[in-house]
């Protein structure tokens, strides 16, 4: 079993790293659930030579899981050599999704190990050290990710990509009620999309506890220092080479990035 997830993790990180696409995996590498989806996932992080930089969200809304045909959230790795700057570029090159989405991300000052009891909100916000706006630029490895299934998804890393991280936020965000907080999407000072926080599991906030209990219950540590993005508040916004992309948080800050 253990070759045939390195022989799945091996092709995913191949049509990756290559910019091509399959239909599905063969088969005999298949995973059959999400657990074995996870397990596939696992292996990409022996690729990197740096530590993880953390955790990304996928299918954070109704509208979300109903794209991919899924009933819940899915977490992904986010690997430090794909962590963009603030105000850089990103090379949209063989993107399949060619979408930018605009997050919330939570950096976290303390380590949340696996354990028996589900983590409260109020416990995992208790361990954040700073708040982030930040930007994911997400692909697939699959030609139609829509009707892959969970599974597959996972293993394919739940479409992570690109991660630009934006400066931390005032500390005044942890009063804030961050469900009702607006953020503006900008595509070259024109296009305007609006979104809140809410549209992300109701609060960032929850779709943080989410994925530090989804962790647990894999046995997997949420480690100091990492960051978690949770997921888009705005529409997935079309992006094509050219385009400058700017979110808007307000208070919280603005993060931008060029598509080239």
């Amino acid at each position: 079993m253990d070759d045939k997830r390195q022989a799945a993790s091996d092709l995913l990180y191949t049509h990756w790293m290559n910019g091509t696409r399959i239909e599905d995996l063969p088969p005999e590498l298949r995973p059959v659930d999400e657990a074995q989806g996870y397990a596939i996932q696992t292996l990409i992080e022996r690729r990197s030579a740096e530590p993880l930089f953390g955790w990304k969200i996928a299918a954070t809304s109704a509208a979300g899981q109903a794209h991919i045909q899924v009933t819940n959230p899915l977490a992904g790795r986010l690997l430090s050599e794909r962590v963009l700057d603030d105000g850089g570029a990103c090379a949209l090159g063989a993107n399949l999704m060619r979408v930018a989405e605009l997050e919330f991300a939570f950096r976290m000052g303390d380590t949340l190990a696996p354990r028996a009891e589900p983590y409260s909100p109020q416990e995992v916000l208790d361990r954040v050290a700073t708040l982030h706006p930040a930007i994911e630029i997400p692909d697939s490895r699959f030609d139609q990710f829509e009707r892959v299934g969970a599974a597959q998804i996972v293993a394919d890393n739940a479409c992570a990509h690109y991660f630009l991280l934006g400066a931390a936020s005032p500390p005044e965000w942890r009063a804030l009620d961050l469900a009702a907080h607006a953020v503006l999407g900008i595509v070259n000072e024109t296009e305007v999309h609006q979104g809140f926080g809410r549209n992300v599991l109701g609060d960032p906030r929850i779709a943080l506890t989410w994925l530090v209990n989804r962790l647990s219950g894999l046995g997997i540590s949420l480690e100091a220092g990492q960051v978690v993005t949770t997921g888009t508040c705005v529409v997935p916004m079309a992006i094509k080479a050219g385009d400058r992309i700017r979110g808007d948080f307000g208070e919280l800050g603005t993060v931008s990035l060029s598509i080239v």
